[in-house]
């Protein structure tokens, strides 16, 4: 995956953390990955340039809480946001699953975004 803006070793980081990761996380998750190595307004800043470049996507959860996610499928390293998101109830795990929904819009309509979140139990806590 490319970085498209000035690259830092503070977004080789994040992004790092971001493609180990099999789930999606939030903002505080990172940090805690970083150790401190960079501020709360920098990590912040970077998720949003890498959401804004198509590198990674936004995952609101029902308490409102973002968490951000690159999709080991998604065709051309280009994230598309019309599939599923689940959420355990249990663990707060947030993954993508691979599960694709189709929106067909009235005409005049253009689809930009969609959140699709889907909460319940997970096969690690079930």
């Amino acid at each position: 995956m490319e970085i498209k803006r000035r690259n830092t070793p503070a977004k080789e980081m994040v992004l790092k953390i971001l493609q180990d990761s099999d789930n999606a996380l939030s903002q505080d998750m990172i940090e805690k990955e970083l150790k401190g190595i960079t501020n709360r307004v920098t990590v912040y800043r970077i998720l949003n340039s890498f959401c804004e470049d198509g590198l990674v996507h936004k995952v609101t959860s029902e308490a409102g809480k973002n968490y951000f996610a690159l999709c080991k499928d998604c065709e051309n390293q280009k994230h598309t946001h019309n599939h599923i998101h689940f959420q355990c109830v249990k663990c707060s795990k947030v993954e993508c699953l691979n599960q694709r929904i189709e929106v067909s819009l009235p005409k005049g309509y253009q689809f930009i975004n969609m959140n699709n979140i889907v909460s319940g139990i997970c096969k690690n806590c079930h």
